[in-house]
């Protein structure tokens, strides 16, 4: 019976991990830098242990007798003066050094689709070079690639109940953003595996003009719609930068997904239609569990 360590495991995909795991009868123990966000998994959790990523001297013996290690590890809105290269750069690699010392089996990391052509942004360069330690490190891994979180989509899906949507350039542009039980699913099926690395999307392919309309159907709202122009959109992007590195660098990642096609092979069952209408149905719920 594998021994999985979950690191993110209070984040939106991390809990999806942790069921997933849990579901297919693994030992699993959850790190996590608030213990107290897994109170509601805790009747189905092996263990939980606090420790912080950015933080070594926390990690000691948290990959002890573990098999695999999966991580999601990530910052979007910046804590404690924190990075993208603090968190998913040294953060992820912090946990890698106590894996390696372990004697772990396998790595498990949830990058971006198409990282290694994205590396111009803060965000992606610091996935990717994890990626890079994780390649060299000797030990069996596997990099997952996914289009984008169901969860990202709550953006608009916001904007949608304030009654107009904006869109980074002409909207015409595809993706086939993943549910986080889907791709959990995928992340566990990789300890399983073999593969290297694994682009993932979900079952349908939309452009963002239809998820805008989408998000205006779930909250029974008339569709309004301004496309924001490329020049603009980056004029934004660098004015931002000046003052605020982390926002810039952010808002720069969503445009450039939100400026080309981001589509993946099709894996899971969860639609985007069906996820914005159970939010809008019962806006308690938010991302976590839908």
């Amino acid at each position: 019976m594998k021994r999985i360590l979950v690191a993110g495991s209070t984040g939106y995909l991390g809990r999806f991990v942790a069921k997933e795991c849990m579901a297919r009868g693994y030992v699993v123990r959850a790190l996590a830098r608030s213990p107290e966000k897994l109170d509601d998994l805790r009747d189905g959790l092996d263990e939980v242990v606090a420790g912080q990523v950015t933080r070594p001297e926390t990690l000691t013996r948290v990959c002890d007798d573990i098999d695999v290690v999966s991580s999601s590890v990530g910052i979007t809105r910046q804590k404690d003066g924190l990075t993208f290269r603090d968190v998913d750069y040294q953060g992820n690699r912090n946990l890698l050094d106590v894996a390696l010392e372990a004697g772990v089996e396998r790595f498990v990391y949830v990058s971006v689709f198409d990282g290694p052509r994205l590396r111009r942004l803060d965000i992606v360069d610091a996935h990717e070079a994890f990626v890079d330690e994780l390649k060299s490190s000797g030990l069996a891994y596997t990099v997952l690639r996914p289009t984008g979180y169901f969860s990202d989509m709550g953006a608009l899906l916001e904007m949608a109940r304030k009654g107009r949507v904006y869109l980074f350039g002409t909207g015409r542009n595809r993706t086939n953003p993943i549910h986080g039980a889907d791709l959990a699913v995928a992340c566990v099926d990789a300890m399983e595996g073999d593969s290297r690395e694994i682009k993932v999307g979900g079952p349908r392919i939309y452009t963002w003009r239809e998820i805008a309309e989408l998000a205006f159907g779930a909250v029974g709202k008339p569709a309004k719609i301004t496309r924001v122009p490329a020049w603009l959109t980056w004029a934004v992007v660098h004015f931002t930068r000046l003052f605020n590195r982390h926002q810039g660098e952010l808002l720069a990642f969503f445009a450039t997904m939100g400026t080309t096609d981001v589509v993946a092979p099709a894996a899971g069952l969860h639609t985007l239609e069906d996820h914005f209408r159970s939010i809008a149905a019962d806006p308690g719920t938010g991302e976590r569990e839908t």
